[in-house]
C-alpha cells in the first residue's frame, strides 16, 4: 500500500536512497553493455565489411536519445499525466503504429515486427508494451476510485488492452513481447489489489493460451528442443545450434572468465552474439562472477522500483513504479533463461546489454517514469511543513471606538476557529471584568450607606 512513514523525512531519505540504486544499476548495465557490444559485435560488424566499433556507435546514439527521453519523463512530465487524457494520446499513437507495421512493416529474422522511416528502423512493440501498461494502471486506478463503473471498465479492457495485444500477437507472431505485456499487466493488477482469485484465472487461461501458440504452431513447438538441443535431428547443428554454443560459451569462461574481449564464441559461432545471446558472451569473457553482478544489478533495479512504488503518493504511482520495474526485469530474467536453457528462446533482447535502438529507448523510458513517481514521492511535504502550512495567526486591529476585528491569513476554517475562540475569550475576560466591577460598586455603595446610617445615628 502506498503509506508515507510517520516521519515523512524517512519516507523521503528512502525515496532518495532507492532512486540512488536506481540510477547506479542503470548506469551500471549501460556501461557495460556498451563493452560488451563492442566486444561482441565486432566480428560481426567486420565480416559485413562495417567499422569494428559500428554497433557500440549506434548504441551511443540510441542510448543518448533514451536518456533524453528519461529526463524528461522524469525532471518535466508529472506521472500523473498519464492517468489523464494524455495517455490516450499516446495509445492512438502505439496502436497506429502497430497497424503500420500490420500494412508496411518490414520482415527481418522470420518476422515481421520493424517499420523503416528514413534513416532509422523503429520496432513499435517496443514501446507499446509501456503503453499498455499505463493504460491498464490508469483504468484499475479509474475504476477504484469510483470514476469508472464495473461494466466501462471491462469494455475499456477489452478494447483498448485485450484487443491490440491479440492484434500485435496475431500480425507479428510475437509471443516473447506478449509473455511481456501479460507479465506488466499482472503486476499492475496485483499491486492494485485485484482479488487472487481473479489473478489465479486469468493466469490460468494464459496459461491454455501458451500451451496453444507454443504447441500449436512447428517453428515454436522446435523450441521446446532446449530441453536437449543436441536431439535436434541434425546432431546438434540444427535448431539446437545455438543454445549448444552458448552452453560453450559459459563452460569456457568458468568462474572468472576467459578474460574481456577473448571470447571464442562469437566469432560467428554464437548466433546473434551481440543481441539476443549477449549474456552467453558476458559469461564467457567475465565468469560466472560476471554473470552473477548482472543477475545482481537487475535485482537491484527490481528492488528500487518496488521501494518507490510502496512510497509512491497514491495508487496509481504504485501501479506504475511497480508495474515498470518488474516489467523490465521481467524482460531480462526471461532473455537470461533462454540463454542458460531454463526457457525455450523467445527472441527478445536483454535490456541495456543487447544491441538494439527500440530495446534500449524503451527501456530509458520505463527507468523514466519509475524516476518520475519517486519525484513525486520526495515533492511530498513532510509533517513539519505541513504544520508550518497549517498555522494561521490573527491579527486584531483595535477601531477607534475601542473595539476589535480578528483577521486571519490564513483559510476560512482556521479563521472561524481562532475567531470564534478570541470571541469566546473576549467575552469572557469583558464579563468577568464587568462582574467584577459590579461586585465592587456594590460593596462601596453598601459599606458608603453603612457609614452614613452610624453617622445619623
Amino acid at each position: 500500500m502506498p503509506a508515507w512513514s510517520t516521519s515523512t523525512t524517512q519516507g523521503r531519505t528512502d525515496t532518495r536512497v532507492a532512486q540512488t540504486v536506481l540510477l547506479l544499476c542503470v548506469l551500471a548495465l549501460t556501461l557495460l553493455g556498451f563493452v560488451m557490444i563492442y566486444s561482441a559485435g565486432a566480428p560481426s560488424a567486420l565480416s559485413e565489411g562495417e567499422n569494428a566499433a559500428s554497433y557500440v556507435l549506434d548504441q551511443l546514439k540510441f542510448a543518448i536519445l533514451g536518456v533524453i527521453a528519461m529526463v524528461i519523463l522524469w525532471r518535466f512530465i508529472p506521472y500523473s499525466a498519464w492517468s489523464g487524457v494524455f495517455v490516450w494520446i499516446i495509445w492512438a499513437v502505439s496502436v497506429g503504429l502497430l497497424l503500420m507495421v500490420a500494412v508496411s512493416g518490414s520482415r527481418a529474422l522470420g518476422a515481421t515486427r520493424w517499420l523503416y522511416l528514413g534513416f532509422f528502423s523503429l520496432q513499435p512493440s517496443e514501446f507499446f508494451k509501456i503503453t499498455v501498461l499505463l493504460m491498464f494502471a490508469r483504468m484499475l486506478f479509474d475504476y477504484q476510485s469510483g470514476r469508472l463503473s464495473a461494466q466501462g471498465f471491462l469494455v475499456q479492457l477489452f478494447c483498448c488492452v485485450v484487443l491490440p495485444i491479440g492484434f500485435m500477437y496475431i500480425t507479428q507472431s510475437d509471443l516473447g513481447t506478449t509473455l511481456i505485456c501479460f507479465v506488466g499487466l499482472m503486476a499492475v493488477a496485483w499491486l492494485g489489489e485485484v482479488p487472487k482469485r481473479i489473478l489465479l484465472g486469468v493466469m490460468a487461461v494464459f496459461f491454455v493460451f501458451g500451451l496453444i501458440a507454443v504447441f500449436g504452431t512447428g517453428y515454436r513447438s522446435d523450441r521446446m528442443l532446449f530441453l536437449n538441443p543436441w536431439d535436434d535431428g541434425e546432431d546438434g547443428y540444427g535448431n539446437g545450434f545455438q543454445l549448444i554454443h552458448s552452453f560453450y560459451a559459459f563452460a569456457e569462461g568458468g568462474l572468472f572468465g576467459v578474460g574481456l574481449g577473448n571470447s571464442r564464441e562469437k566469432f560467428l559461432y554464437l548466433p546473434e552474439a551481440e543481441t539476443d545471446f549477449i549474456f552467453a558472451v558476458v559469461g564467457e569473457e567475465l565468469g560466472l562472477v560476471g554473470a552473477m553482478v548482472v543477475v545482481a544489478l537487475f535485482l537491484g533495479i527490481l528492488w528500487s522500483s518496488l521501494r518507490i512504488a510502496r512510497l509512491a503518493p497514491d495508487m496509481f504511482g504504485l501501479m506504475v513504479a511497480g508495474g515498470c520495474g518488474i516489467m523490465l526485469t521481467a524482460q531480462a530474467f526471461l532473455n537470461i533463461g533462454c540463454v542458460v536453457g531454463l526457457l525455450p528462446t523467445t527472441g527478445k533482447p536483454l535490456p541495456f546489454l543487447s544491441s538494439g535502438g527500440s530495446s534500449l529507448i524503451a527501456t530509458f523510458i520505463l527507468i523514466g517514469l519509475i524516476l518520475s513517481v519517486a519525484r513525486g514521492a520526495d515533492l511530498q511535504p513532510s509533517v513539519y511543513e505541513q504544520r508550518r502550512a497549517d498555522l494561521r495567526i490573527i491579527k486584531t486591529q483595535h477601531t477607534t471606538g475601542g473595539s476589535g476585528a480578528g483577521r486571519s491569513t490564513g483559510g476560512r476554517g482556521s479563521y472561524d476557529t481562532h475567531s470564534s475562540r478570541s470571541s469566546r475569550s473576549t467575552h469572557t475576560e469583558h464579563t468577568s471584568h464587568t462582574s467584577h466591577t459590579s461586585r465592587s460598586s456594590r460593596n462601596q455603595t453598601a459599606s458608603h450607606t453603612s457609614r452614613s446610617s452610624r453617622t445619623r445615628r
